[in-house]
């Protein structure tokens, strides 16, 4: 498989961290990354969209403009941009570009508020060019604008899970969609751990399926996380529960020097080393889970670090916050944040890194009161000399909302993607792409 660095635009390149002193340049991913490989280092014979011969074909390409909306107007279009470049090198090989995507959750029926016609006119803005809208994703109006397609030109699907379909991937539905294109482009990632009809099912249809651009970064950044990581590696896992960050925990005990935890998980793991955590959230359930991970940990000579104090208040909306060690968590107070020694404990191990992998916010950033810590993290590690991956979702949002996102090595675009990758998962809609060696 050609590696990222073949493509054009400047889509195989990363934004290097800013240097003081010297002004921002981009540095080449391959610098970074080894080749495509998989969770536990065998190489992925993905094909690549640069593998293909495009010109006056139709080209189905699934990709994810899952984008936040208020009023109908897109207020965060990072999703959109980072498909430009596959987008455009379809554009630039004469191909007739169909594009797919799902938004929002419509529960397999047309929803207005989930159409993706902004998304049409955002992306005409962005290319210079009219992108024309289909008022479905499949029937004879989709076929008849797929058919009057010219080389160069673009079509953008309405949203796909206004089929229930699509969600439960289903074969006849599947095969619609296929008998729209001659190749298929996979470029959402953060659907990849999906096994949907657009990224699982219309591959048994095609003859050609390949991985965009934006799917061949991810995974590549993501497996270098994983195998080809400098020490000390630290890992830093924050988020609300434990149980939904038990396979990612196992796999860094396997991987990482350190592990860092934040978020409202840390109080499931002070239970389990008999601590009083007031009315923070805990999952009393899993306490027997932490105390596993903490043991298989200390055999493995992984330390666990947990914050020492942290930001209280009486509820997720108080502005009474007040900094207390763990210790003297009250009865009637729940933590929301990580403290300033602990911010302080975590800055240094962080300083000292040469790999850093991060996965969810160290508070409820959202509220002014409690983003402090996560905010402080984000600095931290953009500050850091080493390879830096940031998890989609929220922690894509908090290095977004700090203002350190072009000083990351990668930011994923995919939450539950990136997530299930890091765990050791392996995901649907990259297993079923062709295998290079076949083609």
């Amino acid at each position: 498989m050609r590696g990222v660095l073949d493509t054009p635009s400047g889509c195989g390149f990363l934004n290097c961290r800013r240097i003081p002193g010297v002004r921002k340049k981009r540095v080449p991913l391959a610098n970074f990354l080894a080749p495509l490989r998989g969770g536990k280092g065998e190489r992925v014979n993905t094909l690549s969209i640069s593998d293909l011969d495009l010109s006056g074909k139709r080209v189905f390409m699934r990709v994810d403009f899952n984008v936040p909306l208020a009023d109908g107007k897109i207020t965060d279009d990072m999703r959109i941009e980072a498909a430009l470049p596959s987008i455009r090198y379809v554009l630039e090989k004469h191909g007739r570009l169909i594009l797919a995507s799902h938004l929002g959750r419509p529960k397999g029926k047309p929803e207005p508020k989930y159409s993706l016609r902004p998304v049409a006119t955002r992306l005409t803005e962005l290319l210079g060019k009219p992108v024309q809208f289909a008022p479905d994703c499949v029937g004879a109006e989709v076929e008849r604008l797929v058919s009057n397609l010219k080389d160069g030109d673009v079509l953008l699907l309405e949203n796909l899970r206004f089929h229930a379909e699509e969600e439960k991937n289903d074969p006849a539905f599947a095969r619609q969609l296929a008998a729209l294109c001659d190749v298929y482009i996979n470029d959402a990632f953060g659907a990849a751990h999906r096994a949907h009809a657009s990224t699982a099912g219309i591959v048994s249809y095609v003859r050609q399926a390949a991985a965009g651009f934006l799917m061949q970064k991810e995974i590549e950044a993501l497996s270098h996380a994983l195998t080809k990581a400098e020490r000390p590696y630290v890992a830093i896992v924050g988020g609300a529960k434990i149980s939904d960050k038990i396979e990612l925990i196992e796999n860094f005990i396997n991987m990482a020097n350190t592990i860092l935890i934040g978020g409202a998980m840390a109080y499931t793991f002070f239970r389990a080393k008999g601590l009083e955590t007031g009315k923070s959230l805990v999952e009393v359930d899993k306490i027997g889970v932490a105390k596993q991970l903490m043991t298989k940990a200390s055999q493995r000579d992984v330390l666990i670090e947990l914050p020492v104090d942290h930001v209280v208040a009486l509820s997720l909306d108080s502005t009474d916050a007040v900094v207390m060690s763990i210790q003297n968590t009250p009865p009637d107070r729940m933590g929301l944040d990580i403290g300033p020694e602990t911010v302080r404990r975590y800055s240094e191990i962080i300083r000292q890194a040469k790999t850093i992998v991060w996965n969810g916010p160290m508070g409820v950033f959202e509220n002014p009161s409690f983003a402090q810590g996560t905010f402080a993290v984000a600095r931290a590690v953009a500050e850091a000399n080493a390879f830096s991956v940031v998890g989609g979702g929220d922690s894509a949002a908090a290095v977004a909302r700090a203002g350190v996102e072009s000083r990351i090595t990668h930011v994923s675009t995919g939450g539950g993607a990136s997530l299930e990758f890091l765990s050791g998962q392996k995901l649907p809609g990259l297993e079923a792409l062709t295998d290079a060696t076949t083609f």
